[in-house]
């Protein structure tokens, strides 16, 4: 099929690898081998360009056997000191297996607060853009010491769907132990075949997805396919692919089969219409004409070009951008609190740390949080 996503393709990439694939579980360690072939990989696709950013589980199947819990279900407060432990060994997993290949690994850890959030999503979504600026390879898991029963992703198959949304990922590649989705499970149905290519996600493709398994992970193929309508519904194309082989990354550039979801048309702008439409403003900026050329051209509003701050709000909140004849020009999140806007308004990006005693980010609004001509 000539529109085929390619891996390797994408100007930035997510990775979500499960514990089975980082975890020895005979030995309760990490499968460094393994890890060092994805590490290759990882390095030849940032040779090409590409951004990638490894949603790893496995922090507590790592701990396990170190405390001595051994059972297959565990008590949410066991779960949280088995992550608080495990989660140094798989960051040192990951930082010996990257940096062994010139790579810089960055720990991140999310709740579904740091993606629901404005504030906490502009925080994480910065601190990853700055850290894939500076040619680090983020490695994220869910916050297990602090998550709650009630309040959790539950697994990172969503958790990587989210941070594909967050940080406009253009593919996400969940590796599985599995080469992609089927009709029916092939474990216990022979007649089950193989599905390349889904176009939309339907009930009868969600009905594929079946029961997730027993054992330590809290995937299966049906937290994937919930998985696949995040990111597709956000723009991002999604692959399941066969993750048990050494470098399954390189393997699956070179043709392995998987299971390719593409992205919605016009998924990229649902964020824009929920911007757009979705919150009452809290405030309003007002700006130059050429700060308003430049939005017009596809700009972010910087400090410069603002005029006047009205109203109180906080970082991240909705505001208004208006005309200096009172004309809403656009709508966007803002990136400082009315007190902090006020005292930059006006002054170059270069002064905002002299004026705030903290660095902040260049824009008043970043282009990718703006929504032009929204009344």
């Amino acid at each position: 099929m000539a529109d085929l996503p390619r891996l390797g393709k994408a100007r930035r990439l997510v990775v979500k690898i499960g514990s089975a694939l980082v975890v020895d579980a005979e030995e309760a360690r990490p499968r460094t081998e393994w890890l060092d072939g994805v590490a290759a990989d990882i390095a030849a696709l940032r040779a090409r360009g590409v951004e990638v950013i490894v949603v790893s589980s496995g922090a507590i199947a790592l701990a396990r056997h170190t405390l001595g819990l051994k059972r297959r279900t565990l008590r949410l407060e066991e779960k949280q000191a088995a992550a608080a432990v495990g989660q140094i060994r798989l960051a040192q997993a990951w930082s010996a297996a990257l940096s062994a290949h010139g790579l810089v690994a960055a720990q991140l850890l999310l709740t579904p607060d740091d993606t629901e959030d404005r504030r906490r999503y502009l925080n994480a979504r910065a601190t990853l853009s700055t850290l894939l600026g500076l040619g680090c390879v983020p490695v994220i898991n869910e916050n297990d010491t602090i998550a709650t029963a009630e309040i959790r992703f539950g697994d990172n198959d969503r958790l990587a769907a989210r941070v594909a949304e967050m940080i406009q990922a253009d593919q996400l590649l969940l590796l599985s132990d599995i080469d992609g989705l089927y009709t029916a499970d092939p474990r216990q149905n022979p007649g089950a075949t193989h599905v390349p290519v889904i176009a939309a996600l339907t009930p009868q493709i969600e009905a594929m997805g079946g029961a997730p398994p027993p054992g330590y992970s809290s995937g299966g193929m049906r937290t994937k396919l919930l998985a696949a309508g995040i990111a597709t519904r956000a723009g991002c194309a999604m692959a399941i692919g066969l993750g048990a082989i050494p470098h399954p990354l390189r393997a699956l550039q070179d043709g392995a089969r998987c299971t390719w979801f593409l992205a919605e048309p016009g998924g990229r702008s649902a964020r824009k219409r929920w911007i757009a439409a979705g919150l009452p403003p809290a405030g309003s900026l007002t700006i130059d004409p050429g700060a308003a050329k430049a939005l017009t051209g596809g700009g972010s509003l910087l400090p410069a070009g603002v005029r006047r701050i009205d109203g109180q709000f906080e970082r991240g909140d909705l505001v208004r951008v208006l005309s200096e004849t009172g004309e809403t020009l656009a709508r966007g999140l803002v990136a400082y609190g009315s007190s902090d806007a006020t005292k930059i308004a006006g002054r170059r990006s270069d002064a905002i740390e002299a004026l705030l005693g903290w660095r902040g980010r260049d824009e008043m609004i970043h282009r990718d949080d703006l929504v032009l001509g929204a009344g």
